[in-house]
């Protein structure tokens, strides 16, 4: 697409021309057309076109227009675009005599690329689609250069419609008037698309038979209205769906996606209709409209006025997940469902990755769903929906994925090397370093399940393909059975890398310190249910000094055994046990609950030390109050003991905390290390519990001791070591009430106190810690 150049009526020597090389989420966000408009708006002659991971702009004509340019460049920029750097050179004059959209080249030399993530329909489209005058009246894949698919069908870089799964589609005469129009706001909107052209929609029986209609949203929808369970196939993947105030269905949909108790997420059309299910405040709103549209954590209403969902819907639980709807499909469901409410969970059986290949998602769903709803436009990236929440007004990620992943992160420190982070084993993701540069990936999933292991290697392949990144350095955890580690390990052996083991708490730290670009030392709290420690035993209430480099440990909770390893996380009862054991102490309520015989057998285990590791885990201690307050001796799904607990205490008002000692001991170094003895804590919660305290005032007293260990413990680490920096990370601080206090209790004495919100504080973010201890380790320039 060229303009012709107006007649300056000046002689060309008056003029001047420039280049710009833009890094950043700069393409498929509409940042061509948005640089073709400024540039022709001035009088500039030239070209944009997109290269491998920049846009690169050539200027000419009047040195105040050209001034003007770059301004307008950075501070105008289209809202999906971020730019990280602009780099700008003079040249001779070409006179050049019109402004052109060149076609995109390759770079001789790859450098980091920048994709979108994927973005809900914009408020242009959203009217289109419901305008019985508009050519797109009702058509399920409308979108624009604002809104619409991004990482999701991209096939490799730069950002062009032939690379991506729509290369399949050809544009129809309409669509391709409005590509090249630069006044159109589908002006180079890769994904354009319009119902004579574009995907199209096709109802399936369970086992992928097609089924006659002339309506397939109506047949679907008519299903789903009948109690029917359907498959969906969205922006990353299938969903499961079905509607959200039928028990029955709902109850069904566990029976047969194996999801006992874990909530389901919902999709409403509107805030003011989330508003009548949930307490929904101006923040969790605002997340609720963003463009990114995650699942946000809701508290549900306790009014007479309240809607109620079906009991099923999350069982246990005084929070509901609720997302908007994020593509033109979901908002015709939306409108066609008489209670503007649907499931809207992940199309999966347990904990297996998002279904998302066509023939996959048969085969895995066939025995959910009874129908269902797909499409012919490809899925190339898998990509599951993100979590949020709200803690003290900033948004939190729980789980980043689907409309974050993967705008790109920056590293406090340059990289040496390509490095390659692949994270942990739960929660998995990994993440691409480049320069300063993480491009962190979705989420994947427990890597105990080896379908989310196949899906790991895959996606890791997949990403380097697409960001033009080829590693020379593996980080992987310190923990020698993780997946992750095992890969790490294989790989760097076959292609002769350099491998770099990170500790886990070590990487909770780092990560938070790298989104807040610290460069410590700090004191880290890093508090979460497992984790590899040097010692060879489970962390997980740690209290670190730490900074890229390296770390001490300066305090921990006290080592309590672990009866039979991981069957200890699945029941909380038998940590319950072990601190019982620890403490000398006795629960009749807890032994009638979970039999003489099993109580028996812990106390042998935990007696002779059989199958039962040392863990000072946080996350356990958690459990254990859990189990001994009767809320949950059992889980199904991991955390959900602690959950519980922190929904119990936030409806009790402060109260005093409980007892705790400090017991000094050298650890591997023979460097002083403080041990946080519980033993007093249980002793003061058993009492309690035989007074017949209110559990909600136990339970509120519990989180209140811990907070009353985070304080007394850094203020020894300020005392010694003149720090005032303290960071937060693990995921027990997923715990907002546990969050709040901790952190208003440390900066009401004075201290700095940092959280995660941009990355997760679970396992999800310590891929994004293993790249920034790489960089220390094997610095850039």
């Amino acid at each position: 697409m060229s303009v012709k150049r107006p007649s300056l009526g000046i002689p060309q020597t008056t003029c001047e021309r420039r280049a710009f090389l833009v890094r950043g989420i700069v393409q498929g966000v509409g940042f061509r057309p948005f640089v073709h408009r400024i540039a022709t708006d001035l009088g500039l002659v030239g070209f944009v076109r997109n290269q491998s991971g920049m846009v690169h702009v050539e200027i000419e004509g009047l040195p105040e227009s050209v001034v003007e340019f770059s301004i307008m460049l950075t501070s105008g920029a289209p809202p999906l675009a971020r730019i990280e750097s602009v780099e700008s050179r003079s040249l001779p004059l070409l006179g050049d005599v019109d402004f052109q959209i060149k076609e995109s080249i390759d770079s001789e030399v790859p450098s980091a690329i920048s994709i979108s993530p994927d973005v809900a329909t914009c408020a242009d489209c959203v009217r289109e689609l419901f305008d019985p005058s508009d050519r797109r009246y009702l058509y399920p894949f409308v979108n624009c250069t604002n809104c619409g698919p991004r990482l999701t069908i991209i096939r490799g870089a730069p950002y062009d419609r032939l690379r991506t799964t729509m290369a399949i589609f050809t544009m129809c005469a309409d669509c391709r008037r409005e590509y090249v129009n630069p006044a159109d706001r589908r002006f180079h909107a890769q994904p354009i698309a319009c119902p004579a052209c574009g995907p199209r929609l096709r109802l399936l029986t369970n086992t992928g038979q097609p089924i006659e209609t002339t309506d397939p949203v109506c047949d679907f929808v008519a299903a789903i209205r009948n109690g029917k369970i359907g498959a969906l196939k969205g922006l990353g993947g299938y969903h499961l769906v079905c509607d959200a105030r039928n028990n029955s269905a709902v109850s069904e949909l566990r029976r047969r996606k194996h999801r006992d108790q874990k909530p389901f997420a919902l999709m409403v059309d509107s805030v003011d209709e989330a508003r009548r299910y949930c307490e929904v405040d101006s923040a969790e709103a605002a997340l609720l409209r963003s463009p990114r549209r995650p699942i946000v954590l809701l508290r549900t209403r306790q009014d007479d006025r309240a809607e109620t969902v079906a009991p099923s819907i999350a069982p246990s639980s005084l929070n509901l997940g609720m997302m908007l709807p994020y593509t033109p499909l979901h908002h015709l469901l939306l409108s066609a469902v008489e209670s503007s409410i649907l499931v809207m969970t992940s199309g999966n059986r347990a904990d297996e990755p998002i279904a998302y290949d066509d023939d996959d998602a048969i085969a895995r769903l066939e025995n959910i769903v009874d129908l269902v709803l797909a499409h012919d436009r490809s899925i190339h990236v898998r990509c599951d929906d993100s979590v949020v929440r709200s803690i003290d007004g900033v948004e939190t990620l729980l789980r980043r994925s689907r409309g974050y992943a993967p705008e790109p992160l920056s590293l406090p420190i340059a990289l040496a090397l390509p490095t390659l982070a692949v994270g942990g084993q739960l929660k998995s993701t990994f993440a691409l370093g480049h320069e300063k540069r993480a491009v962190l990936s979705h989420h994947l999933g427990d890597l105990n399940h080896f379908s989310a292991f196949e899906a790991f290697e895959r996606d890791i392949g997949l990403f380097e393909a697409v960001f033009e990144t080829r590693p020379a350095c593996v980080v992987h955890d310190l923990h020698p059975d993780y997946a992750s580690t095992t890969y790490a390990r294989r790989r760097a052996a076959e292609q002769s890398l350099r491998l770099l083991a990170v500790q886990h708490h070590h990487a909770h730290i780092a990560s938070c310190m790298a989104e807040h670009s610290l460069s410590g030392p700090v004191i880290g709290v890093a508090f979460d249910g497992t984790g590899y420690g040097t010692d060879g035993h489970i962390w997980g209430g740690e209290f670190l000094v730490a900074d890229y480099q390296g770390f001490e440990r300066f305090a921990h909770l006290r080592y309590v055994g672990l009866p039979g390893g991981d069957a200890a996380i699945r029941e909380p009862w038998r940590s319950a046990m072990a601190h019982l054991i620890d403490a000398d102490c006795q629960s009749p309520a807890l032994i009638e609950h979970v039999g003489h015989d099993a109580a028996r057998t812990i106390y042998q285990m935990v007696s002779r030390r059989f199958n039962t590791p040392l863990t000072s885990s946080m996350g356990r201690l958690f459990d254990a109050v859990a189990a001994l307050l009767g809320i949950r001796t059992t889980v199904t799904f991991e955390g959900q003991a602690a959950v519980e607990l922190e929904l119990l205490a936030s409806q009790a008002s402060p109260d005093h905390a409980y007892p705790f000692e400090l017991d000094m001991e050298l650890d591997l170094n023979r460097r002083t290390c403080f041990s946080i003895d519980t033993r007093p804590l249980i002793r003061a919660i058993l009492q309690d519990i035989s007074d017949f305290a209110e559990r909600e005032l136990i339970a509120r007293r519990f989180h209140s001791t811990i907070t009353d260990v985070t304080k007394r413990i850094c203020h020894k680490l300020r005392t010694e070591f003149a720090l005032e920096q303290v960071v937060l990370s693990g995921g027990v601080f997923m715990n907002s009430l546990l969050s709040i206090e901790v952190a208003q209790q440390l900066s009401k004495d004075g201290f700095k106190v940092y959280r995660q919100h941009l990355v997760p504080c679970n396992d999800g973010g310590i891929s994004l810690g293993q790249l920034a201890v790489a960089a220390a380790s094997y610095p850039g320039p």
